[in-house]
């Protein structure tokens, strides 16, 4: 159940609206507490009954995203969930000028874990970890390993030996 949305400034894709506005979801911006008013910040994911929790993740540099937030009106009433990771991103990639700030599919695997598919968090952020050495020793012209810890835990994850 995932969905991905082009961001613009001067409009917004109908098909958002309409998932924002789907009785069954208790939609959520998944977003720094410190950049919005105190009154909408959560810690926890929201419990509606009947709803499924929809987390509403911004793409992008935290500059970026700060923008997106701020010039995106129809984000203003949904309640904030502000994560408090327990670890420092293990991003290699970029660096952002602050340690507790993670990347998209950190914050996007946090989200799983907290709405309870732990097993999902796991998979995804062993995805990022292949990505990241595959990155990075192309960049060295290095081929991947295969059968480096990683690898073998995403086969684990996945059921592939």
């Amino acid at each position: 159940d995932t969905a991905a949305f082009g961001w613009s400034r001067t409009q917004v894709d109908p098909a958002l609206l309409a998932l924002l506005a789907d009785p069954q979801w208790a939609p959520c911006l998944v977003f720094p507490g410190e950049y919005v008013a105190p009154e909408r910040v959560m810690t926890e994911v929201p419990q509606a009954a009947g709803k499924r929790p929809l987390f509403v993740l911004l793409d992008g540099t935290w500059s970026e995203a700060r923008k997106m937030a701020r010039k995106s009106p129809y984000l203003d009433h949904l309640p904030v969930l502000s994560l408090q990771p327990e670890q420092l991103s293990r991003y290699r990639l970029r660096r952002s000028t602050r340690d507790e700030h993670l990347c998209t599919l950190e914050v996007a695997a946090l989200c799983l874990a907290l709405a309870g598919e732990p097993r999902a968090a796991e998979v995804l952020e062993t995805y990022l970890e292949v990505f990241s050495n595959h990155y990075l020793n192309a960049r060295q012209s290095v081929p991947p390993d295969l059968e480096d810890a990683a690898h073998l835990r995403l086969r684990a994850l996945a059921g592939v030996v």
